[in-house]
């Protein structure tokens, strides 16, 4: 007799990447379940990300992704927030902001969005584009 559990058979929380999970758990990143949720959390003062996980079994940088967001938001002095996008509002919300490619990390100045840094990248690309959001001012 097998006691293995098939992912159709967990509850959704037990099928979170372990790496997207200790962005919620070790960091306090929110999880964004609904477009209020994430017009909430752009409502705040400050730049703000907004990490676009993509479907981790089928990507193998998302979780090369969760790992680097923390490094980042260390990199930059804590300048931005974080929050999880759900995989139930992901589809939408790349397509409101034209970040088709997973993982995607998306920037806003309150609610304005400053933009995109699609899939992984050399870590010399991610400091190049995130000065750039950083430097934008609010229209």
């Amino acid at each position: 007799m097998h006691d293995h559990a098939h992912d159709h058979d967990l509850p959704p929380a037990a099928t979170i990447h372990p790496l997207i999970a200790r962005l919620e758990a070790e960091f306090h990143y929110p999880r964004l379940h609904s477009a209020h949720d994430v017009a909430e959390f752009l409502a705040r003062p400050g730049v703000h990300c907004l990490f676009v996980p993509g479907d981790p079994r089928r990507n193998l940088e998302t979780a090369d992704a969760a790992v680097i967001l923390p490094e980042l938001r260390l990199a930059f002095q804590n300048a931005f927030d974080c929050a999880v996008v759900d995989d139930a509002i992901e589809a939408a919300l790349r397509e409101r902001y034209r970040a088709l490619k997973t993982p995607g990390l998306l920037f806003f100045r309150g609610p304005e969005y400053l933009g995109a840094v699609e899939k992984v990248r050399d870590w010399s690309d991610y400091l190049a584009r995130i000065t750039h959001f950083l430097s934008l001012k609010a229209a």
